[in-house]
């Protein structure tokens, strides 16, 4: 018979209204974006641009499996934990969808891609805190982040770019 430690939690059942809260958490943050973003503007289509950036259809694509992604490694993470190490990861996922929301705001809505980048940066830091703080609780769930974390990385290259061709 297996004992299990304080360090190997027991499976717990998933918790469907943990997971329908992340759900709701990262379709929100979705939203506040696509009502900021709108990349078929004149202003945006004149601002100097990288080679490398991808097609503006490319960000529909890579995006919806990505909030689905955070959604998942949310709920799946805030079913298998309580009490105050709960509340820290529910704070740490809100924080994180709130700044990458901003990014749109800050950049399409108030057009200050410089200042978009800073948030970029605030994303990714914000980023390492979420897989940290999923990963003491399930560290399968922390790993469905990895791509999102890759993403905004790559994000943060580009936006910092846009921002130095634009000042």
């Amino acid at each position: 018979m297996r004992l299990i430690s304080e360090r190997t939690p027991a499976r717990q059942p998933v918790s469907w209204p943990s997971r329908a809260a992340a759900a709701v958490m990262v379709a929100s943050a979705a939203t506040a974006a696509s009502l900021a973003g709108d990349g078929d503007t004149a202003w945006y289509r004149g601002l100097a641009k990288p080679p490398w950036q991808p097609p503006p259809w490319a960000f529909a694509v890579v995006w919806t499996p990505l909030y689905a992604s955070i959604a998942h490694a949310g709920g799946r993470a805030l079913a298998r934990t309580r009490g105050a190490r709960r509340r820290r990861l529910a704070a740490s996922l809100g924080m994180n969808l709130a700044v990458n929301a901003s990014w749109s705001w800050l950049f399409f809505r108030l057009r200050r891609p410089r200042l978009a980048a800073a948030a970029t940066v605030l994303l990714d830091i914000s980023n390492a805190d979420l897989v940290l703080c999923t990963a003491r609780t399930d560290r399968a769930a922390a790993w469905s982040l990895a791509p999102y974390t890759a993403w905004s990385l790559f994000a943060t290259t580009l936006a910092i770019d846009i921002g130095r061709r634009n000042s």
